[in-house]
């Protein structure tokens, strides 16, 4: 009796009682005498040999214990219909045809419903039969006449038969994902025509066959259809003397299609369930014009003729084709599907969110989605993304360059996982869901359905999850990038004709946009998208939107221009276009940048890889000075020799000018602008560069940083005594944190002699280093150079180039005339010995904060140097009322006037001793030394002087004072600076000079 007990523990090795939870009890029961007979209890093995290949192949089914189950109750009720005592025919045939036993224990494992169907009808198995020649049976979607004198009925068998075959194919791998799809949808199109004859048969006698098409959408449209959906259609009548004959056999065949197969769903017809069943073409045509929506063009994408009047069907898509192929250049479409797509998401149940693999994050609709936005927004140029399948147009996308390589396999990847869970799901039951199950039980037969199986440490469950996560969170970040793809609007906003870059329409299309030389441009464009490789492609893709940035700009030619000339640099890179096609807001700033401004394109031609800096928000913000000093000095320190060490700091500093013009290009361009955040993570906006103070700082930060990283260098380089201390002031525009983008670095050198050290020793080191930090500086270089000016030094240029810190002290207190405690108002520790600066501004400090002020000769004199540097500096025939430095209004007029208070008034008002123009003239006002009205107009000139002045730099690509009354360069100043108009804007410049200059004038003049 011991024996047979044990029956039940060897077949759990077959896999039987895993489901069951009893160890193969039942297994033991069904297989046994009184069973299939296929197991010898006593003797715990099969009966024979056909026995044991037919146990292995249980064994390896999804669910060994339905199939079994399910083969046992095909073999009962295929008894009850055969009389006398003869063997099951069916098991008969599972032993002799291996490929029968495979594809039929394949389905029972894998499909209850259509194990039921096979017990309901045991001679449909035949179905599954090796064909003579040896091949599988066909599984195409072809419905094979079914006997039975009710039409229906014999439909219904025939789509079930035809269905058994595909899930056949597909569960034995006789058929790949989008093969299975096709073959569903096929059979969804024959059923749908057999319907359709089926409601035309029954029409009353002496009706006229109406023309009629039924247009598949949806999942079906596309071709990808699954196991159970709705399919969807919409009804078509080519008259109005067809509708109520069409009517009739459009609700027929619905009804029909319910009782065979699955719901017809024609909700996705004008007006939806509130509108008529069926309309005719023209008045489609009429809704589609007026009333339609993006989303209704977007279920366009997916039409297909499928059943009734093929022709009507075509010409039905034929007609609406340009409407969906002209939806994504309404000003809504693009955020029209994202909404889509967020309300989907928002109308499934929180507990089911995680578990829905097609509507929720991450899942099929997020792949379906981004696919059909960019069809409808580069479909319209470019007709091989047209296809209606999703895995199609994918390809298409990719082979197009709009979607990158990787990027398009992950997809892939992800849509042909997820479909395959989808079709496991369904297939289990017949029944329509998208949730992967929660109980353990289900999750091990979806696992085991999908081909997952138990790794050391790890089940088939969890390894079918990490496989689902690492999808979902694929597609989730994918959707993200294309769907949110911020090109996306651009490119929908350029017409339709504007994408198609044949010779004939992009000349067209130049002349219109503007450029001056449309026969030129045309040479450029040829040369980007000339030829068919992928280069070319993406070029196709992002040249129209460029186009009509270039367009914004005074000189659209010089924006395409240089835009070639990043483009040959880069082009062969792997990165460069895929970061233009992909990185957020990056080819619209590059185009922006380009256009606007030959400095900055001057600067990228020589660094073209600096243009990663516009993709990144934080990028495109000011570096703190400790940061860039720090870095520079890094970058010195690799290199033992001095050139080589300050040529890499040079490199450091074309990068953050770089950094610094393109944010400074960008802050006024809308949407373009960037806006970083702290980097500690708070949610606070970072220093930026909205106004020209910030910009001011910025530069003279980047030169600090390169003056300590040089000095550091030199210093390397020269001997010098043991000790001996030296600073580097900054001066001018450097020590009032006001430098522009050609700024020289103004200096003074100072050092101190270490103690038992000759004066002249200590001198020629110490000049030896200065003279070896402006050599370095000055070794000519591609990167924008840096002159090191020390002219303000001590009698100028008659004077020695470093003095030391008791000889500044001597000469100041001597020989100082008041134009050089002036010029020391602005000066500043910049880089060297910190104590040696501190005590260098210590010592200054009465020079140029007098504790009596100016006597009235000093304040005389200071009226009468102003009046002739404005005489003899303003270059010959400039323009007195636009030049920004020496101009009415401009930068001098403000200066001279601040710092006549200051020399006044700061021995005894702290508050106005320091370098920054702003800040002092702010503090001349709140000491009530300047009428506040006075110093708005004084800040407000001098900061628009400074701002055309900055801009006249970056327009030009060199330094420049005065700004045109006309012509390109003043519209490239106007739009740069945020104004619409040039003419407007010279008419404010001028208005606003003259009230600084009238401002200036009385604070200069106050107590004369």
């Amino acid at each position: 009796m011991g024996r047979p007990t044990r029956a039940p523990g060897r077949l759990a090795r077959y896999g039987f009682g895993t489901a069951e939870g009893d160890g193969g009890a039942r297994a033991a029961d069904l297989l046994g005498p009184e069973g299939l007979r296929l197991w010898r209890p006593d003797e715990q093995e099969p009966v024979d040999e056909a026995a044991a290949e037919l146990l292995a192949a249980l064994s390896r089914a999804a669910d060994p214990d339905l199939a079994l189950r399910q083969l046992h109750r095909i073999v009962e009720a295929e008894g009850r219909t055969i009389e006398g005592s003869a063997g099951s025919p069916l098991l008969a045939d599972v032993h002799n045809d291996p490929g029968l036993r495979r594809r039929l224990i394949a389905v029972l494992g894998a499909s209850a419903a259509l194990g039921d169907h096979l017990v309901a009808h045991p001679e449909h198995y035949q179905a599954l039969r090796t064909a003579p020649d040896g091949l599988a049976p066909i599984a195409e979607g072809r419905l094979e006449p079914a006997d039975g004198g009710n039409a229906v009925a014999a439909l219904r068998t025939a789509y079930r038969l035809a269905l058994l075959r595909i899930a056949a194919a597909d569960l034995t791998g006789g058929r790949g994902l989008e093969q299975t799809m096709a073959a569903l949808s096929a059979l969804a199109d024959a059923t749908l025509s057999a319907a359709y004859e089926i409601a035309v048969a029954e029409l009353a006698e002496g009706t006229e066959r109406p023309r009629l098409a039924v247009v598949a959408m949806g999942k079906c449209g596309g071709g990808e259809l699954n196991y159970v959906s709705d399919v969807d259609v919409i009804f078509v009548a080519a008259e109005d003397a067809d509708l109520s004959a069409a009517t009739l056999v459009a609700t027929r065949l619905i009804y029909i299609c319910g009782l065979v197969a699955w719901p017809v769903d024609a909700a996705l017809r004008p007006e939806g369930s509130r509108g008529p069943l069926v309309r005719t073409l023209a008045s489609h045509l009429a809704y589609y014009r007026r009333w339609a929506r993006t989303w209704e063009f977007q279920a366009l994408l997916k039409a297909r003729p499928a059943a009734g009047d093929l022709p009507l069907a075509q010409e039905w898509i034929d007609q609406l084709a340009p409407l969906v192929w002209r939806a994504a250049e309404r000003p809504e479409a693009v955020e029209d599907v994202r909404a889509m797509r967020r309300r989907i998401i928002d109308h499934i149940p929180p507990k089911e969110l995680e578990r829905e693999i097609k509507r929720g994050p991450g899942g099929l609709r997020d792949i379906e989605f981004a696919v059909q936005l960019l069809q409808l927004v580069h479909g319209r140029g470019d007709e091989t993304l047209r296809p209606p399948g999703t895995i199609p147009a994918l390809r298409a996308l990719v082979a197009g360059g709009y979607v990158g390589r990787a990027d398009g396999e992950a997809l892939l990847r992800g849509y042909r996982f997820l479909r395959s869970v989808e079709h496991r799901l369904q297939l289990q039951g017949l029944r329509r869901t998208h949730t992967v199950p929660a109980e353990p039980g289900a999750l091990r037969w979806l696992a085991a359905a999908l081909g997952f199986t138990a790794a050391p440490g790890r089940s088939a469950v969890e390894s079918f999850r990490a496989e689902w996560v690492t999808h979902a969170t694929e597609v989730r970040r994918l959707h993200a990038k294309l769907l949110y793809r911020p090109l996306l609007e651009s490119v929908a906003r350029v017409p339709a004709d504007g994408l198609r870059l044949t010779p004939e329409a992009a000349r067209n299309r130049l002349e219109i946009l503007g450029f001056a030389d449309p026969a030129g441009a045309l040479r450029h464009l040829q040369a980007l998208t000339g030829g068919v490789s992928r280069t070319a492609a993406i070029q196709r893709t992002l040249l129209p939107v460029l186009l009509s940035e270039f367009a914004d700009a005074p000189e659209p030619d010089r924006g395409l221009l240089n835009y070639r000339k990043v483009s040959d640099k880069l082009g062969s890179t792997p990165w460069y276009l895929r970061l233009l096609r992909d990185g957020g807001p990056v080819a619209r700033r590059l185009a922006r940048v380009l256009a606007l401004s030959r400095y900055v394109a001057d600067l990228l031609a020589r660094d073209p890889e600096a243009l990663r800096l516009l993709a990144e928000e934080n990028e495109l913000a000011p570096r703190a000075p400790g940061v860039l000093r720090e870095g520079f000095l890094a970058a010195a320190a690799r290199h033992t020799d001095p050139v080589e060490a300050t040529s890499a700091v040079r490199a450091l500093r074309r990068r953050e000018l770089v950094r610094v013009a393109c944010a400074d290009v960008l802050c006024r361009a809308g949407a373009l602008a960037p806006s970083p955040t702290r980097a500690d993570g708070a949610n606070r906006p970072a220093r930026g560069l909205s106004d020209i103070t910030e910009v001011g700082t910025a530069l003279a930060d980047v030169t600090d940083a390169t003056l300590a990283a040089a000095l550091r260098a030199a210093q390397a380089s020269q001997p010098a005594p043991a000790g001996l201390r030296f600073a580097v002031i900054g001066m001018g525009r450097l020590g009032g944190y006001e430098s522009n983008y050609l700024s020289d670095a103004d200096v003074l050198f100072v050092y101190d002699p270490p103690p038992g050290t000759s004066e002249s020793a200590a001198s020629a080191a110490a000049h030896a280093v200065a003279e070896e930090l402006r050599r370095l500086l000055g070794v000519p270089a591609p990167d924008p150079p840096l002159g090191v000016d020390a002219d303000l030094r001590p009698e100028g240029r008659q004077g020695p180039l470093v003095r030391s810190l008791a000889a500044y002290a001597q000469y100041y207190a001597r020989w100082s005339r008041v134009w050089e405690a002036q010029a020391l108002l602005r000066a500043r520790f910049v880089c060297g010995d910190a104590d040696l600066g501190a005590e260098f501004e210590a010592m200054i400090e009465p020079v140029r904060y007098p504790a009596d002020g100016l006597s009235r000769e000093q304040v005389v004199e200071i009226r009468r140097i102003k009046a002739r540097v404005e005489t003899e500096r303003l270059p010959r025939g400039a323009d007195p009322a636009t030049h920004t430095k020496l101009g009415r209004g401009g930068l001098a007029d403000v200066e001279w006037a601040v710092q006549l208070v200051q020399l006044r008034h700061a021995g005894a008002i702290p508050s106005l001793r320091g370098t920054r123009t702003l800040d002092a003239l702010a503090a001349a006002r709140e000491a009530g030394l300047v009428d506040p009205a006075d110093a708005a107009e004084m800040a407000a000139g001098w900061s628009l002087a400074a701002q055309v002045r900055n801009a006249l730099m970056l327009v030009r690509g060199r330094a420049g004072d005065q700004l045109p009354r006309h012509g390109v360069e003043l519209a490239g100043v106007a739009r740069l600076l945020g104004r619409d108009d040039p003419g407007e804007f010279l008419d404010e410049y001028l208005r606003t000079g003259r009230r600084s200059r009238a401002a200036a004038e009385r604070v200069l003049n106050a107590g004369a």
